[in-house]
């Protein structure tokens, strides 16, 4: 790293350069905002992810670090003046936005960023190390671009605009931590990198100083990080109760006769809801899965059973008819699918009935060729029809009448079947 790093009032005068946001900055940063809203408020990836690249909010977090680095005081409030300014412009750019949009649901692009964890602490602290060393670098690369993408400042910012605009506290509030998460973390891996490349120091310093200044960077970093673990803690154990609860639906909620129609885990609450269509399920048999989660580790877990249209009644805000229809196409298409498997079988019997057949006529009959067994259905001058069962036998030479007449004799006591159509091909 110190072979490849740049002149050092190079790297500083760098960074310097994109602290301010005046002129051409503010306005790539309002238009960014705007961009990022769009796919925010359309659940566009793409559209997002050309808002970061576009986006000049690092400037002002590396020139805090680097600030705080070298001990420029007049660099720091630079950045950090700069800093209030960008965010300030972007949390009006973005309520203004949403405010005015006829679209206001909040898809999975805004929820993604209103739970922050410290995975996102991580992400914003190694980004941020990959940002100051390509900065301070003469290979920089397509890092920095990179870097804006995964660090994300922008998406934040726009959902914390949505959650103002839309009255929604807990959206603005998380939205708002994720940022702060990337902005804390982003400028101490700059601090960090600054110290470890032996940056000269811009003003004079002394011992007690700078103890103070380390102090108040590593208080403001654990205090941000606090929330994020505990945010990280609760994410794995919903994740671990998920998978739990997929396990024990997929090995016990089976009953005779019944039909799981759908199924909802609720890991924030410990709720698993399992909606079955078929015969009614007795209380009995629910309590027997119930007594079955503890097996999964799912203790204090409400297991809430409903069936068929029941399920339907309770829910009266939903359209009844749509769910009675979906209820008889899922029940038809299991009705298909068992009529498919059961000609699969019935093809399989076929062919195996056939083969023993054909070995017991053949000792009888060495002139026997093939013997082809095949379930049919016999229709006569009235409309109805019924089963039957049709064998078909090629012979060379042909069989006489009378052996015929007693082979299919021996072929109805032999299949058990009255309703037998005998065919003799030459």
């Amino acid at each position: 790293m110190h072979r490849e790093t740049e002149d050092v009032p190079a790297i500083i005068n760098n960074i310097d350069n994109g602290v301010v946001f005046r002129g051409t900055n503010l306005w790539v940063l309002i238009f960014a905002i705007f961009v990022a809203s769009l796919g925010l408020n359309v659940n566009s990836t793409a559209v997002i992810i050309g808002a970061m690249l576009i986006s000049p909010l690092m400037g002002p977090i590396m020139g805090i670090g680097l600030g705080i680095g070298i001990n420029d005081l007049k660099l720091l409030h630079k950045s950090f003046y700069n800093y209030m300014v960008a965010t300030i412009v972007a949390l009006t750019t973005s309520t203004i936005f949403f405010s005015v949009s006829p679209l206001n649901d909040a898809h999975s692009e805004i929820l993604a960023r209103t739970s922050p964890t410290v995975y996102d602490v991580l992400i914003a602290f190694f980004g941020g190390f990959a940002g100051i060393i390509a900065t301070s670098s003469r290979q920089k690369g397509n890092v920095i671009p990179g870097v804006a993408i995964a660090t994300a400042l922008m998406p934040p910012l726009c959902t914390a605009g949505y959650g103002l605009a839309t009255l929604q506290l807990n959206y603005f509030i998380g939205a708002f931590y994720l940022f702060i998460i990337n902005t804390v973390f982003i400028a101490l891996a700059t601090f960090i990198i600054v110290r470890l490349l032996n940056f000269p120091y811009k003003e004079m310093h002394n011992e007690k100083s700078e103890k103070m200044a380390h102090r108040v960077v590593w208080t403001v970093a654990i205090i941000t990080l606090l929330p994020s673990l505990y945010f990280g803690y609760d994410l794995v154990q919903q994740d671990r109760f998920t998978k739990k609860a997929n396990r024990f639906i997929a090995n016990e909620a089976h009953f005779p006769n019944d039909y799981l129609l759908n199924k909802k885990v609720e890991a924030k609450e410990r709720k698993i809801i399992l909606v079955f269509g078929g015969q009614e399920i007795t209380k009995s048999d629910i309590e027997h899965l119930r007594a079955q989660l503890i097996k999964y580790n799912l203790e204090n877990t409400l297991l809430d059973v409903k069936q068929g249209f029941a399920y339907m009644d309770e829910d009266k805000s939903s359209n009844n008819g749509q769910q009675l229809n979906q209820l008889n196409f899922l029940l038809t298409e299991r009705q298909k699918i068992q009529d498919s498997l059961q000609q699969v079988i019935d093809s399989l019997r076929s062919r195996a009935l056939s083969i023993q057949l054909f070995k017991e006529i053949k000792a009888q009959y060495p002139s026997l060729k093939n013997v082809i067994v095949q379930p049919t259905f016999l229709t006569g001058d009235s409309a109805s029809s019924k089963p039957a069962l049709l064998v078909m036998m090629f012979n060379s030479p042909a069989i006489p009448a009378k052996e015929k007449i007693k082979l299919e004799r021996w072929l109805t006591a032999r299949l058990q079947n009255e309703t037998l159509k005998t065919v003799f091909e030459q």
